[in-house]
């Protein structure tokens, strides 16, 4: 039996229950979706726990592509599961670039093999984490910015985002990234490897970030949203923290809350 709840599905026949933090949803055609391989762009070394990225879901724009967001679905999910809601904030100069996490055993998980952007071993600020996993795969995050760059999109035009271990992954890649990014959207989310901050930020004290979390979340409790937002604060300028609730709302996302991160694009990202 699967009990759902918006995108966290828990497998309650199981011993313990099997966490997917993903969007499962019937999505319409959309014509300017594609797929890209980014395999010969992410080569981050040989001795990896989490392998290479091999493609990515875009979300084109309708004009000549000016800026780009690269965001990261959750835990079991894929990049097809938020392609279909970051169409529905589709601004005409911004592609949106929705990679796929590679399969990989899930301590968290009883070791079940899923997509996943490193391991998962707890879900609270004191749980053990997988430090190499998560520097690798922000390594692999960072070589599809390098791609963009080389493509003709400046770093200050690239933002990244992600939902639940997405969006941890897309905070920890920003803080550590050589550019300076447009931006993070991070969504019920958290920040990896907190204990290393602030000594390992690259310097980004004016990253303009967007949290949203759901008041409601039984997965990631809004409480550690609010922890995650003070110690960003410690990290860069606390006016570029923007930490918004939304009451009601579990572990997903809501109509109100894509509308906020569709007009901090803009706003960052503006049309040139």
């Amino acid at each position: 039996m699967v009990a759902t709840v918006g995108r966290c599905y828990a497998v309650t026949s199981w011993p313990r229950p099997l966490l997917v933090c993903g969007q499962y949803r019937k999505f319409r055609s959309v014509a300017n979706w594609e797929s890209k391989a980014y395999l010969s762009q992410c080569m981050c070394g040989n001795n990896m726990s989490v392998p290479l990225l091999a493609e990515a879901v875009t979300v084109s724009g309708m004009e000549k592509e000016t800026a780009a967001v690269i965001f990261l679905h959750g835990l079991g999910d894929s990049g097809h599961g938020w392609a279909d809601t970051l169409t529905g904030i589709q601004l005409p100069h911004v592609k949106f670039i929705c990679p796929h996490a590679p399969p990989i055993p899930v301590t968290l998980n009883m070791n079940a093999m899923m997509p996943a952007w490193f391991d998962l071993k707890g879900l609270s600020p004191d749980s053990a984490e997988d430090e190499s996993g998560i520097k690798k795969a922000a390594d692999n995050i960072k070589a599809i910015i390098e791609h963009e760059v080389k493509n003709g999109i400046p770093p200050h035009r690239i933002m990244l985002g992600g939902f639940s271990q997405g969006g941890a992954l897309s905070l920890y890649t920003a803080l550590t990234c050589q550019h300076q990014l447009a931006g993070v959207v991070a969504l019920s989310c958290w920040l990896p490897l907190h204990r290393s901050f602030p000594s390992a930020s690259s310097g980004h004290k004016n990253l303009p970030i967007l949290q949203c979390h759901g008041e409601m979340d039984g997965m990631i409790p809004v409480r550690f949203g609010g922890m995650t937002a003070e110690k960003l604060k410690t990290i860069v300028n606390p006016q570029m923290i923007t930490f918004k609730t939304y009451p009601g709302l579990s572990h997903s996302s809501c109509p109100q809350e894509m509308a906020t991160v569709k007009e901090f694009i803009e706003k960052y990202m503006p049309r040139v």
